[in-house]
């Protein structure tokens, strides 16, 4: 038995004036916006920070609406992955992105340089950090920015 349908023009017409009508917004991301940051979902994040599971607290540092605290406290997690989750989101203060500048872990201090949210003096840091990987990262973002800054050409 074929699943294939044949309707008729008429058929289609019918169909097509019984859908419902539904505006379409200005861009195809507003369809699906996140729901709203509640007190039950800072709450869950929290959990989510202390889990015993690092793959958990992972996506707790990769949250955009984790209170400072949480970031603070995930920057200091003795599991490396974790604490890159936290130097890579765009989302981390400041000043807890200093912190992880200095972190033991090449690949954290990497994530961070990559962070298009680092302080300058941290960039300023990193670009003296004895990672040749991380003195890479640095140079390769900085290039972005000339890039970035340079004319463009105008488009005929």
């Amino acid at each position: 038995m074929s699943c294939i349908r044949f309707n008729t023009p008429a058929q289609r017409r019918q169909l097509a004036a019984s859908a419902p009508t539904m505006a379409a917004p200005s861009e195809p991301v507003a369809q699906f916006l996140s729901p709203a940051v509640t007190a039950s979902k800072i709450a869950r994040i929290r959990r989510l920070a202390v889990d015993p599971d690092p793959r958990i607290r992972e996506s707790a540092a990769l949250s955009y609406h984790a209170p400072t605290e949480v970031y603070e406290a995930l920057a200091t997690d003795p599991v490396v992955s974790v604490r890159a989750c936290v130097a890579r989101n765009e989302h981390t203060p400041c000043d807890t992105l200093r912190a992880l500048a200095r972190d033991e872990s090449e690949i954290v201090r990497a994530w961070v340089a990559i962070n298009y949210f680092v302080p300058a003096d941290a960039m300023e840091q990193l670009a003296a950090d004895p990672s040749e990987t991380v003195q890479r990262l640095v140079a390769w973002k900085a290039s972005l920015a000339e890039d970035a800054d340079a004319p463009q050409p105008a488009l005929v």
